[in-house]
């Protein structure tokens, strides 16, 4: 590496500024201000009143939908819960069905008539 000669009795270099830079296009003087900034304030209020109504999700059509979801969840519990009630009921009439029928002779073919004297045991009909 080389380095610059000094000769003595020189002054020492004085650092040279870097070239001014150039500000970037937003810095720099605009014509119509002040319609820009009425324009901001008219983009921050509709953005204020769309977070309002849809919620303070930063994108509106990107938030998750809850309603279809509880709908889905409610239709699936009343469907579990019918579901429930009906078993129940089977339940009961079966138990109904097996007390009513230990007194009764099971092998009993449901087509064969009934006679008077197995339709009341008390024997009151009137016929002979």
């Amino acid at each position: 590496m080389s380095h610059p000669t000094r000769t003595p009795g020189a002054a020492p270099e004085e650092p040279v500024p870097p070239p001014p830079t150039q500000l970037p296009q937003a810095f720099q003087a605009t014509p119509d201000t002040e319609r820009y900034v009425l324009q901001a304030d008219a983009l921050r209020r509709r953005q204020l009143r769309a977070a309002l109504l849809y919620g303070s999700s930063r994108y509106w059509r990107a938030r998750q939908r809850v309603w279809p979801s509880v709908v889905v969840g409610l239709i699936i519990a009343a469907v579990l819960a019918a579901a429930v009630v009906v078993f129940g009921a089977f339940q009961a009439q079966r138990d109904l069905n097996e007390e009513r029928g230990q007194g009764q002779d099971q092998t009993q073919n449901p087509l064969t008539p009934v006679t008077p004297q197995e339709r009341d045991p008390q024997g009151t009909d009137p016929t002979p």
